[in-house]
């Protein structure tokens, strides 16, 4: 063959390729079309239920996009449909090449479609077809024309209206217990008679005109007055059917003699109604179940912002946000409840919103759902703000440093703040419930009654808190700061009294430091005089000094008491070097013990004294000792009949404490916060100036002094010093 020849036959044959492509290319198209026009949804898939490809049916069934819904697998909506059942139908289908079958299939948002499901086997290319049909309205037909049957007899016997079935002539074909019971006759009887044997005479000519009108067309309603079997007339409303039943007729009657007796009362009551509804100041709507409002007032026309009769087309539902939980749980609690009353945030169409209060009755008003609102968006703004407020004064109120408490017109306390509760050292609860006069001291109840009628100024009350304390508070008082509510504000000065007190004593200390240091030098050079010139004088007399030897004595004693008390004079007014070293107490005490023990044993006194094993501390030993030997002094002094004094020194947690206690006659409370002053005692012929001294000296060690004391037993002194301070790091004059 030659060249030329090739050529040719190669051509031809390129053209019948085109024309079997673009032939073939048509048919795609029309099968394609095709397949997309079907109503039904066309599947094809793989052996693992993948889908391969779907038609637009396809994807509207599923509401997926095609791009989407090839991505997914079949078995992802047989959510419904056991595994095995699904696999017994694949099992068909390889057997026999196709399957029919009814399933449920879920979408993806949920919804449950009945669906008629065609399988078809392509054993060549491996792929199954599924041809879907939804038949979700057939099945909901179905079941609604089963449930109507159902429905009809059991209405029939259930319903409340009277029903019987009747011939042209008016004989009774059958009746429900309703009718039975509303003519009160019973059923077996009824078969006896007629429509006409119910009906009183003048209205026979009425009732065969009905039948005429119901012959012709169908139906017919009227109202007849039946004549009952106990004698008895009330009316009915009577509605006739035609051909029911092989020809035959039905009556629905119900008694409306009760209604007809009530219209005028109804009409009077709607008149009433209307008026109110729409003179009404909240707003008033009417709606159906589904929230279409049928009806609304005035005031519901200015609560939400729409003219009325763009208002009463409207549906209630579109003002509020229906994927809100609080509105689905209103909304469902209306309907099973029947009634609700409840608060929501309704959108208006301005863009305002507004919290409105409402109350809802299911089937109000004929049957339609009455719902009363009242906006309430300011009450609710105020009350934010009043929230807002009560959170400002309690924050104040819970930490103000000032005690308050809030009591009624009878003193009791109701509320307290943290700050209160620490000054009459109660918890909360125990203190509200308790009256405020119980805290103030007796002597000064009736004051404070006096002040609390009086309304005066802030004023200072001795209290006794709930541990037995006494403390001195400043209280003021505003009444009524609400209704039968007054606010106290208490004080507590406790503290600031003692420091005014401390200051009173060392201003007083001052002034003694000065007049010391006089009286001192005025007094010492005539004492000195003296004593050289009695001592003169004693040895001038000679022989006969032996006669005054007594008053010799006693003025040198005397004047050896004076110069004593000069000395401690000197002490607070004399600035004195003083240098602290590592000390014993327990050598300290000892020492004072030994020196004082032949004085104690001249007035019949025993000193027993305990100690410890104690750390040594930083101290100047002689004032210490002149401390020991003053308190020990003053306990023999006061014990003039003899006894035991007992002294110990121990190891406590705040670091030494020595205890000095006699079987002196005691000394009363009141007085013993005053010890430690200057020129106070409760000696006889006391000056004051040794505690006053001993205070002084155990202050410079960073310790204290305690007295605990009972009226006829004794008096108890409690001198603690630290371990550790800083005395020796420092050189103190004083």
């Amino acid at each position: 063959m030659s060249s030329k020849e090739s050529m040719m036959e190669e051509s031809v044959f390129v053209q019948l390729s085109k024309r079997e492509k673009e032939a073939i290319d048509e048919r795609m198209s029309r099968y394609d079309f095709m397949l997309q026009q079907v109503t039904d949804a066309m599947i094809i898939v793989k052996d693992d239920g993948a889908f391969v490809d779907v038609n637009d049916a396809a994807c509207r069934l599923f509401r997926t996009p095609k791009e989407q819904l090839l991505r997914k697998k079949f078995q992802e909506y047989l959510y419904l449909v056991p595994e095995h059942i699904f696999q017994f139908q694949k099992q068909m289908l390889r057997k026999f090449g196709a399957y029919d079958d009814e399933l449920v299939i879920r979408l993806a948002d949920g919804e449950l479609k009945h669906v008629q499901l065609f399988m078809r086997r392509h054993e060549q290319q491996q792929f199954d077809l599924y041809i879907i049909r939804d038949i979700s309205s057939k099945k909901a037909l179905e079941r609604e024309r089963t449930i109507n049957e159902t429905l009809f007899k059991d209405l029939f016997n259930r319903a409340g209206d009277g029903i019987v079935i009747f011939d042209g002539q008016g004989r009774f074909i059958d009746a429900n217990p309703s009718f039975c019971a509303s003519v009160n006759v019973k059923k077996e009887d009824l078969f006896k008679l007629s429509m006409q044997t119910f009906i009183p005479i003048e209205y026979h000519d009425l009732f065969e005109q009905l039948l005429l009108t119901l012959k012709r067309n169908g139906t017919v309603s009227s109202e007849l007055p039946f004549i009952l079997g106990d004698g008895m007339q009330k009316l009915f409303e009577v509605t006739f059917t035609a051909n029911v039943h092989s020809g035959f007729f039905m009556a629905i009657m119900r008694n409306v003699t009760e209604k007809r007796n009530m219209e005028m009362n109804l009409q009077r009551s709607e008149e009433r109604f209307r008026a109110i509804f729409e003179q009404a100041h909240e707003a008033i709507i009417i709606c159906d179940d589904f929230g279409n409002i049928l009806r609304a007032n005035p005031a519901a026309s200015r609560t939400f912002e729409l003219p009325l009769h763009d208002l009463v087309h409207a549906n209630l539902l579109q003002f509020i946000d229906g994927k809100n939980k609080k509105v689905r749980r209103v909304l469902r609690q209306f309907f099973r409840d029947g009634q609700i009353r409840d608060e929501l945030t309704f959108h208006m169409p301005n863009g305002e919103t507004k919290q409105l209060e409402f109350t809802s009755k299911k089937g109000a008003i004929n049957g339609y759902h009455l719902t009363i609102f009242r906006n309430v968006s300011e009450r609710r703004k105020m009350e934010k703000q009043l929230r807002e407020q009560e959170q400002k004064f309690r924050s104040v109120f819970n930490h103000a440093m000032d005690g308050i408490v809030l009591i009624d017109d009878k003193q009791r306390i109701f509320d307290a703040n943290p700050a209160a509760c620490r000054i009459f050292a109660l918890q909360k609860e125990q203190l509200m419930k308790k009256s405020l006069h119980t805290f103030i001291a007796s002597n000064d109840l009736n004051k404070f009654h006096m002040w609390l009628r009086n309304e005066e100024e802030e004023k200072e009350f001795a209290l006794i808190d709930g541990e037995g304390k006494k403390k001195i508070v400043e209280l003021s008082f505003k009444p009524n700061i609400i209704e039968h509510v007054g606010l106290m504000m208490v004080r507590d000065m406790t503290e600031k009294k003692e420091m005014e007190e401390q200051l009173r004593k060392s201003d007083t200390l001052n002034v003694v430091g000065q007049l010391a240091a006089g009286i001192a030098h005025e007094i010492r050079n005539p004492m000195t005089a003296l004593k050289g010139f009695i001592q003169l004088l004693q040895g001038s007399i000679g022989n006969d000094c032996e006669q005054y030897d007594m008053y010799f004595h006693v003025i040198m004693s005397e004047l050896k008491r004076i110069e004593s008390i000069i000395t401690e004079f000197l002490v607070l007014a004399k600035p004195q070097a003083i240098h602290y070293e590592r000390g014993d107490v327990v050598k300290i005490m000892q020492e004072t013990v030994d020196l004082l023990s032949v004085q104690a044993t001249m007035h019949n006194i025993q000193i027993e004294a305990t100690y410890e094993q104690v750390p040594l501390i930083y101290c100047e030993p002689k004032q210490l000792k002149q401390v020991f030997i003053n308190i020990l002094k003053n306990a023999i002094e006061v014990m003039p009949n003899g006894g035991t004094i007992t002294v110990s020194v121990s190891r406590v947690e705040e670091g030494i404490r020595i205890a000095i206690r006699d079987e002196g006659s005691g000394i009363p409370k009141e007085k013993i916060k005053k010890l430690g002053e200057p020129f106070y005692t409760t000696k006889e012929r006391g000056t004051g100036l040794g505690l006053m001294v001993s205070y002084k000296i155990i202050e410079e060690h960073d310790g204290r002094i305690d007295v605990e004391s009972e009226v006829g037993v004794g008096t108890t002194f409690y001198i603690t010093l630290p371990i550790t301070n800083d005395m020796q790091e420092r050189d103190i004059v004083q």
